[in-house]
């Protein structure tokens, strides 16, 4: 299905914090302006496919009239001249100041932008274009719905902003396929597995029922819930699923470390997520942080081996985030990627042990 298994995701969340401050992940990490010879890299370490992003607020500046692209197309060219094949993030969290989230009108809107970004894609390149329309629908809903911790700074809506987020990600991929036809959508969301405190009995009906949240925003795009929304089973092309060291955890409690005894195999999980949709999955976002990074990508190899094995259509792996990045909240420096924030002579410093990891997955798993 795609270009390369193994794949390079650029961390591209624009969001505004409960500070009120904007994040722009692409420019703090320097990829904006050094696409080019990103693309390069990660070609060069065999991964050809990406996960990178269209800056919507950048593109539809509040106050201006009409849409300015010029943050997006050296990006569009860059993948083009690379050959880097890129899986387009049309909204990670983040939208232009004028626009109300909340209101009927946003739905238009993103409608309106997902294919005016389409046309532009097809003009620069006649490759068959990927699509995120809106990047974690389900995390996004409880971030900003029900925790405020991003935007739109909400609490208890966190149902109604899911309801919102996917109306508008059902109109802009009918909006897309009105242009081009061809293009392909991955919907992503963190899969997660929860559990009731050993001195909690009572909380099992909770941790299950916030276990099952994780499949709402896939249920309601294939049609399976909510389907007054329009949504059917076309909409659900390719069910990506971003998993970290910390996606399983007790209910209302700690994430449990690797080797707790109640994890679940990764593998069940990924034979879970296909067994319940019946369309390819790919691994959209996994990685870790600092010394941990080598150790867990081998496990989701190994994993995810075991899953193609059981007959499972695991499509590739994603590393998220390639490039170290500034910490959401407090804006660390966190040593979570292949490569360095820091440019050298043109290029990026890899991560030793994690690239030694990727370099010998990739004798391996492309055997399948």
């Amino acid at each position: 299905m795609f270009a390369s298994f193994f794949q390079a995701g650029f961390e591209c969340s624009t969001h505004r914090r409960a500070d009120g401050n904007r994040l722009d992940l692409l420019q703090a990490t320097g990829h904006a302006a050094h696409c080019l010879a990103d693309y390069r890299q990660v070609k060069s370490l065999g991964m050809k496919t990406v996960r990178d992003g269209v800056r919507w607020h950048l593109i539809e500046a509040a106050g201006s009239t009409g849409r300015t692209w010029d943050s997006f197309l050296p990006m569009l060219r860059a993948s083009r001249e690379t050959g880097v094949e890129v899986i387009w993030d049309l909204m990670h969290y983040g939208w232009p100041d004028d626009v109300d989230i909340w209101k009927p009108d946003f739905v238009r809107r993103f409608a309106a932008f997902a294919a005016a970004t389409a046309r532009l894609v097809r003009s620069e390149t006649d490759r068959v274009p990927f699509y995120c329309p809106i990047n974690e629908i389900s995390f996004f809903s409880w971030a900003g719905g029900d925790s405020a911790l991003m935007n739109p700074m909400a609490e208890g809506r966190s149902f109604e902003l899911k309801v919102q987020l996917v109306r508008a990600a059902l109109e802009a991929t009918e909006a897309i396929r009105a242009v081009d036809p061809r293009a392909r959508f991955l919907y992503c969301d963190p899969v997660v597995r929860i559990f009731p405190k050993p001195d909690h009995p009572d909380d099992v009906q909770h941790a299950i029922g916030y276990e099952n949240a994780q499949y709402q925003a896939w249920d309601m795009l294939s049609g399976a819930l909510w389907p007054q929304l329009g949504g059917d089973p076309s909409f659900l092309d390719i069910v990506g699923v971003n998993y970290y060291p910390n996606n399983q955890w007790y209910y209302e409690g700690e994430a449990l470390h690797q080797g707790h005894p109640l994890r679940v195999p990764f593998s069940t999980i990924l034979a879970d997520v296909a067994a319940r949709y019946g369309r390819p999955v790919v691994v959209s976002e996994t990685g870790a942080e600092a010394d941990q990074r080598a150790g867990w990508f081998t496990m989701i190899a190994d994993e995810v081996e075991r899953a193609l094995f059981d007959g499972i259509d695991v499509q590739g792996i994603c590393l998220y985030p390639i490039i170290d990045h500034v910490g959401w909240d407090d804006e660390r420096a966190c040593e979570s990627g292949l490569l360095s924030i820091e440019m050298s002579d043109g290029a990026r410093r890899t991560h030793a042990p994690l690239e030694q990891v990727l370099h010998a997955q990739r004798q391996r798993l492309p055997l399948w």
